[in-house]
Formats: structure tokens, sequence, C-alpha cells
């Protein structure tokens, strides 16, 4: 049945209504696929070990034109597992300031201590966000710090099955490392 103007009109209406009166901020969100540990270290250009000393909001670049903030993290790096070709002694790490832009929030003058994966861009900085693998140190299991010196690296071609996950296939196989050998194992992802 084909509808009538006054009636597309009014479900017009009715939707503007409500997109104007959604609360700011709410769909805007930062979403990322489930990985292993093991693939977070193998596919970023950087792993370190850090405290953060201090944070401060500063330009997302030089331009005036542009209003983005980014937050800067001055850190005192304790280990590097990965990154030495890129960089020697990392002083601060920048992330996104809205949360929305997957931003990462993490406690200043502390004696907590987080393991951070990240990116370095063309400028040299050093870049992190929610979807890397940035976990307080205290939080991981003690294989999972044994394998960031040991074995994440030695097998980057693999694919790791994410704990979260249902198995989506029985078939392969993967040298990734499962906390008890580094051998080949069956995949429970597809390849």
């Amino acid at each position: 049945m084909p509808w009538s103007p006054l009636a597309a009109l009014s479900w017009a209406l009715v939707l503007r209504l409500l997109a104007l009166l959604w609360p700011p901020g709410q769909g805007e969100a930062c979403s990322c696929a489930p990985a292993h540990p093991q693939q977070h270290v193998c596919h970023s250009a950087l792993v370190i070990r850090a405290k953060i000393s201090s944070e401060k909001v500063v330009p997302a670049s030089e331009d005036p034109a542009d209003t983005q903030k980014m937050i800067r993290y001055e850190i005192k790096q304790i280990k590097m597992f990965k990154g030495f070709e890129k960089a020697k002694d990392i002083q601060y790490v920048y992330t996104p300031f809205d949360s929305s832009l997957c931003g990462v929030k993490l406690e200043t003058n502390s004696q907590k201590q987080y393991l951070l994966t990240g990116q370095i861009l063309s400028d040299g900085k050093v870049f992190i966000h929610l979807c890397n693998y940035i976990e307080p140190w205290e939080d991981l299991s003690l294989v999972q710090r044994e394998s960031l010196n040991h074995h994440y690296l030695q097998n980057c071609g693999c694919q790791c099955r994410v704990p979260s996950l249902p198995p989506m296939s029985a078939s392969g196989r993967t040298g990734c490392w499962n906390g008890s050998s580094m051998g080949t194992r069956p995949s429970t992802m597809s390849a």
C-alpha cells in the first residue's frame, strides 16, 4: 500500500525529532575486533613496559584549523620488547582525546606499570588506542610475561584462537603460542 503524503511527512517529522532528541555522543563508539595477545604483539611496531608519569592535552596537528585534540602521556620506559630498530627510548605516547576515537585513559603518577603496544607514526610519534593491547602489567599472567620475551615474536604468521570467540573451523595448523608449547596445534580460526 503506498504511503500518503501526510503519513510520509508524519514519519519524517518523528524521525527528525528522534534524531534531535538523541543524546550527544550516543552512537559514537570505538569498536575493535578481538585478537590474541600474540597477534597484537606481532602487528604492533612497538611493544614496551612503562609507567605513566603525566598527561597533557595537545593539538592533534600543527594545523590551527584542526580542532582535534590528543592526550600526550609522558612515560618512563622500563623495557622494550619490540621496536628497537625504529625507536630507542620512548618519552611520550599519544592517543586520541575522545574515547569515541578509541582514545585510551591511563593512570598517571602511580606505581602502576602497563604493557603498551602501538604504532610509530611517520613523524616518529608513538600512537596507541583502544584496539592495541594495553594492559596493566600486574594483570598479565606469568605465561604472558614470559611469552613477551621468548615466544610471541617467534611465529607471527600464525592464526591464533581468540578465547572469547566460538570456534569457526577445526581445520588448519598454527604455530601460535598456547602457553605450553610453540609447536603446531589445531587452529580454531579459519585460514
